[in-house]
């Protein structure tokens, strides 16, 4: 049986503590972080194109006085499958640890504001109310 990966990340923060959980050492391996968005129709480009910026601007983003986030790469959808799903923009960020991903996300997984990206926190406020019912997917991988 399957176990929903938020509750599996939840089970395991309470079992090794947000501390460990967020560290940066904490399952070391490269973890592939995909992300889709879908907007509102009536979005302006400037906006989307604000969401782009903003997007990019977390890679200067820093923990403990370095970059955490290895790379991002990303932009508006190209291809004429049109198996899109409608999503406009898609971008894929690379982490060198699971520890370092956890940080990331913030919630829903952990919500102690000691333990997660305040940046990222707020991009997601920022970019929320743009999306579409069901605009948004994440999608993460070991690699």
């Amino acid at each position: 049986m399957l176990i929903n990966p938020l509750e599996r990340l939840q089970a395991e923060l309470i079992n090794v503590g947000v501390e460990q959980f967020t560290a940066r050492n904490y399952k070391v391996g490269r973890v592939v972080h995909v992300v889709l968005f879908r907007y509102q129709p009536e979005l302006a480009d400037a906006t989307r194109n604000e969401v782009l910026r903003r997007v990019f601007a977390l890679a200067e983003t820093n923990r403990d006085g370095a970059p955490y986030i290895e790379s991002i790469v990303g932009g508006a959808a190209i291809g004429g499958e049109e198996l899109d799903a409608g999503f406009e923009h898609g971008f894929v960020l690379t982490f060198a640890s699971e520890g370092d991903r956890n940080f990331y996300v913030g919630e829903p997984v952990t919500s102690d504001p000691q333990f997660f990206d305040p940046v990222h926190a707020d991009f997601k406020r920022f970019v929320g109310p743009l999306l579409a019912p069901g605009g948004v997917l994440v999608f993460d991988v070991a690699a």
